[in-house]
């Protein structure tokens, strides 16, 4: 009788044992849902996690006070959508499953994602200009800030590496000086929280940024990867950093993105307005809407290839046409031509958050970027150039009128005058009669002295599409 008692209390004590971890390990959420997360204001948000099927999830976020119901699906997933009032907070979020998750400290405001390479991920605790004062100054409650652990995937993952964190000056001191600098102005201007994901890993080309289909499914694309070699401090094929990094904050709402990325692409240079293209059109289409992508310009630097630098450079700028909802922040001022690092963090920082500020704020009489070339006429040996983003006329430095080159049909360059007629500028040579090509500031290390009244620099270009087959 004994041994009986005995089975039916192990029975009783196993099957209530059975019922308590299945309630307390079902409900899960991925990690930028998470405490001190900010949400997209005004905005259908995508809310996800993972439970047991058939498990009844309810949220209440505590802004409306209603809760919308859902049920696991089969493979363990579910999703909801909420509704997000103008920028505010701190709110609660409840999430209630088989357990109960309350998301504590949540703000609702201004998300933008923060990726590229190591210039985009180079910290004001790791020697930039002014980094003491950044750091200093960086108690900022308002802004949040999400780190990306280092991951490679050759298939999609489920969830990221990384948590929300209260802007201080502890928790700024390793993010992304760029970002946050960026995160700061656009605060400052707007008044809305920000929240900046960072997913950044210096090193990395564009292609492993993207899916690889991507790249995989265009012969071009497929040869430009082809160029590209395998460095020790970073992938470089088409997915891995996409597939760990990126695609799993696909499903959370931002209002943009930002990117400064370049440096390991000279290797192809010439394709990389295509590559930069599909990288955002992809980005776009996993997201679902066209959110606004602002990039910075690399800086001049003495790559080892002759014009490497600059045809890179003007990659970038003739992106720009093919990317909507796309600007670009030209840097060759505050670069250092010794330092693929350039040390100063605040200027891009600042000129990202022009952009943003002008173009997705509302307040378009910003002249938010530098001069960018957009055609020219010939009049017998004379060369006329028109620019956007010039209004107001030039500002200039010694030597500026003598980074213009012009090239006949023998395709040889000259050194070319130049001089400023309104918002245009006029350039010509004696040695070449008839011009039908003009360089400008096409070098590597070009730190040309152009600017528009904004002290905004203008970008190198070359009107040509000959190769570069300089020695």
């Amino acid at each position: 009788r004994r041994q009986g008692s005995i089975g039916r209390c192990a029975a009783a004590l196993f099957l209530w044992m059975s019922m308590i971890p299945v309630c307390s390990i079902a409900m899960t959420l991925p990690s930028v849902w998470s405490d001190h997360a900010v949400l997209q204001q005004r905005s259908s948000v995508r809310m996800w996690g993972w439970g047991k099927p058939n498990e009844p999830i309810r949220v209440t976020p505590e802004w409306s006070g209603e809760t919308i119901e859902t049920i696991v699906g089969w493979d363990a997933n579910w999703q909801l959508m909420l509704e997000t009032p103008q920028a505010g907070g701190p709110y609660k979020i409840l999430v209630q499953g088989y357990s109960e998750h309350i998301i504590q400290d949540v703000l609702i405001g201004e998300v933008w994602i923060c990726t590229g390479q190591s210039n985009m991920e180079w910290s004001p605790g790791a020697g930039v200009d002014g980094g003491e004062d950044l750091i200093r100054g960086a108690d900022i409650p308002q802004i949040r800030l999400f780190s990306v652990s280092h991951r490679t995937s050759p298939s999609p993952q489920l969830d990221v590496e990384g948590s929300w964190q209260v802007c201080s000056p502890d928790s700024v001191q390793w993010f992304s000086a760029v970002g946050y600098v960026f995160g700061r102005e656009l605060h400052k201007s707007t008044g809305f929280p920000v929240g900046l994901i960072l997913s950044a890993w210096g090193g990395t080309p564009a292609e492993p940024w993207m899916p690889e289909n991507v790249v995989n499914e265009d012969p071009f694309l497929l040869a430009a990867s082809g160029k590209l070699q395998q460095e020790e401090w970073g992938p470089v094929a088409p997915g891995l950093a996409y597939h760990a990094m990126l695609e799993p904050l696909t499903r959370f709402r931002i209002a943009g993105a930002i990117w400064y990325q370049g440096e390991s692409n000279v290797a192809a240079a010439e394709s990389y307005d295509r590559v930069l293209a599909a990288l955002v059109l992809s980005w776009r289409r996993t997201w679902g809407y066209p959110f606004p992508f602002l990039y910075v310009q690399v800086s001049p630097w003495a790559y080892g290839t002759p014009k490497a630098g600059a045809e890179l450079r003007d990659a970038q700028r003739r992106a720009l046409p093919r990317i909507p909802r796309s600007g670009m922040a030209v840097i060759s001022d505050v670069g250092d031509p010794e330092n693929i690092h350039p040390s100063n963090k605040v200027d891009p920082g600042m000129r990202l958050a022009r952009l943003a500020v002008s173009r997705v704020y509302g307040k378009p009489d910003v002249l938010d970027c530098g001069p960018l070339f957009s055609e020219m006429q010939v009049s017998g040996s004379d060369v006329r150039l028109f620019f956007d983003h010039v209004q107001g006329g030039w500002i200039t430095a010694s030597g500026w009128s003598d980074y213009f080159e012009v090239a006949g049909d023998d395709r040889i360059f000259h050194a070319a005058q130049a001089r400023l007629e309104g918002e245009t500028i006029v350039v010509s040579s004696d040695a070449v009669p008839s011009p039908v090509a003009v360089r400008f500031a096409f070098t590597n290390t070009a730190q040309p002295g152009l600017f528009n009244q904004a002290g905004l620099p203008a970008s190198c270009f070359r009107t040509d599409q000959w190769p570069l087959n300089e020695p």
